[in-house]
């Protein structure tokens, strides 16, 4: 819990509520309703644990901004609660209501348990992975997928890091539940011409293409549009991306719009995969790009706008 000044209105209010959301109470010393609702507040930060901060401001001490959030809400009496998130003063409460009535409002703008633990595995697989223990990242994504199977991102990462170490069949159990996203999510739809392409190189009869079969097409006619993706698949499938992209810009330059824009959106889609996790950085700073996609984003757009 926090008091709020004139002084720290703007670091612990504002820019707090950019990182966690901040529950303000108003209240003054004279207010009976008010000193009946405080340590109703206090207990249910404590059993939040985290989810949310409670701040107070005392409205006889600052009523430069009490009486602008008043005005805001067109409320007129105390204790009155203002929820802080983004920056923002986005919802209230008016009076010393029951302890279930609060948890029912802060649900509504507090993160669940469940997201918040599911973020904290997420935090840490990408730290075992910058560590080098693969194994260790995919127990934590695992466990995070299980805790909030609802986070979109944290899935595609998992379903990503066990392509990336062959377990094809563990992908797709853990892809099954979102698989009717993939026409409508941008990494999901990612995700599933990447399977795609192991499944052509790997088909469950017959032999597997060979590289230099399809290479031989292609020698004899450079137009020969279903060899260079088939090609570009098998490169997909060998994780060997920048060997597939330029393969698929062989076809973008000579027809943009082949198969339904095949080559384009399959490009998009392994941009999406070799697109690395944003790196922290200080607030106000952007994340440096990584150069490899930089570079392709590039020639895409420089081929098909040309």
């Amino acid at each position: 819990m926090i008091d709020i000044t004139l002084d720290n209105f703007q670091t612990e209010l504002i820019d707090g509520s950019m990182a966690v959301p901040v529950l303000l109470d108003i209240w003054a010393e004279w207010c009976g309703p008010c000193k009946q609702l405080g340590p109703v507040l206090e207990q249910l930060e404590v059993e939040y644990a985290g989810r949310f901060m409670l701040a107070k401001l005392d409205a006889d001490k600052v009523p430069q901004i009490s009486q602008q959030l008043s005005q805001m809400f067109g409320v007129r009496s105390i204790p009155f609660c203002v929820m802080f998130k983004g920056g923002q003063p986005v919802d209230g409460f008016v009076g010393a209501i029951p302890a279930a009535d609060i948890r029912t409002f802060l649900d509504k703008h507090v993160p669940a348990a469940e997201e918040l633990e599911a973020a904290a595995q997420e935090e840490a697989a990408q730290d075992a992975l910058a560590e080098g223990d693969t194994e260790g990242a995919l127990e934590k994504l695992q466990h995070a997928v299980a805790t909030d199977p609802s986070n979109d991102d944290t899935r595609f990462d998992y379903i990503k890091l066990l392509l990336q170490q062959g377990r094809d069949d563990d992908a797709k159990v853990a892809f099954a539940p979102v698989i009717s996203k993939a026409p409508v999510v941008r990494r999901f739809d990612a995700l599933q011409r990447w399977m795609d392409a192991i499944d052509f190189a790997n088909p469950p009869t017959g032999a597997a293409p060979a590289l230099a079969d399809i290479d031989a097409k292609i020698a004899a006619a450079k137009r020969d549009f279903p060899a260079r993706f088939d090609r570009a698949r098998l490169l997909m499938a060998a994780q060997q991306w920048t060997d597939a992209m330029d393969e698929l810009l062989e076809i973008l330059m000579r027809d943009k719009g082949w198969s339904e824009e095949l080559a384009r959106k399959t490009y998009v889609a392994i941009l999406e995969i070799i697109e690395p996790p944003k790196v922290k950085v200080a607030d106000g700073q952007i994340p440096p790009a990584d150069p490899t996609v930089s570079t392709y984003r590039r020639r895409l757009s420089s081929v098909v706008l040309s």
